[in-house]
């Protein structure tokens, strides 16, 4: 499949880092930019292609490769040994840094710039959405470690996503994060993790059709119409 997105270098705000991140255009009228984060396989195929999906949408997309500290370009498969190594990178990358990666790629795209994230990804979408500048809106899909971020609230209208048969995030973390966020609109599917994904066994269609529809309601909501921020 042929990519409408290239490969730029960002610096982090947080020391100076220089890094790569997939930067993808929207074809027709821009609706904003967008800061789409990685589970801990990387910025793999799968993301590139949920960039370009958004980028249809109307959005311009940066999706930084956050681990580039650790390892640079990489991507992993699901197999058991490259799943440890990505629990490991992920481990790695303080939030403060990984923040200072967002800001740098927030700082690149014209406003409104919203965030989305899955896995690791939807727990850094938090801590963007708490630390960073310049946030819209932020959706954050299954983000097992939100629980550490509970006492940085979110400065931007913020959505969760939960699957209710996650094995990884019980739902008393869910009902947790609801007892100290209860306007927060939390969103919980019959699902299992990683369920946005149709590399994941746990993927449910009707499910990640209904967190994307969410997710550009958001978008909208929160300043994305078409054809603003050109």
């Amino acid at each position: 499949m042929s990519r409408a997105g290239e490969t730029i270098r960002l610096e982090s705000r947080a020391d100076g880092f220089s890094f790569d991140a997939y930067h993808v255009k929207p074809g027709d009228a821009r609706r904003g930019g967008l800061v789409l984060i990685q589970e801990i396989f990387g910025v793999t195929d799968h993301i590139r292609e949920v960039a370009d999906g958004f980028a249809e949408d109307g959005y311009e997309v940066i999706a930084p490769a956050f681990f580039d500290r650790q390892q640079r370009g990489f991507e992993a498969s699901y197999e058991p040994a490259d799943m440890v190594q990505a629990v490991a990178l992920s481990q790695a990358a303080p939030w403060d840094e990984v923040t200072g990666d967002a800001q740098s790629a927030i700082d690149a795209l014209q406003g409104p710039v919203f965030v989305a994230g899955f896995c690791w990804g939807g727990a850094a979408s938090w801590a963007v959405a708490a630390r960073c500048v310049g946030v819209a809106a932020a959706s954050c899909f299954y983000g097992r470690r939100i629980t550490e971020l509970l006492d940085e609230a979110p400065r931007c209208p913020t959505i969760l996503h939960f699957g209710k048969t996650d094995a990884s995030i019980p739902l008393e973390q869910v009902e947790e994060i609801r007892a100290r966020y209860p306007d927060m609109p939390v969103h919980l599917y019959d699902a299992g993790h990683g369920f946005a994904s149709d590399r994941r066994k746990d993927y449910q269609p009707d499910a990640a059709r209904l967190a994307r529809l969410r997710t550009l309601q958001l978008f909208t909501r929160s300043g994305g119409g078409r054809g603003e921020g050109a």
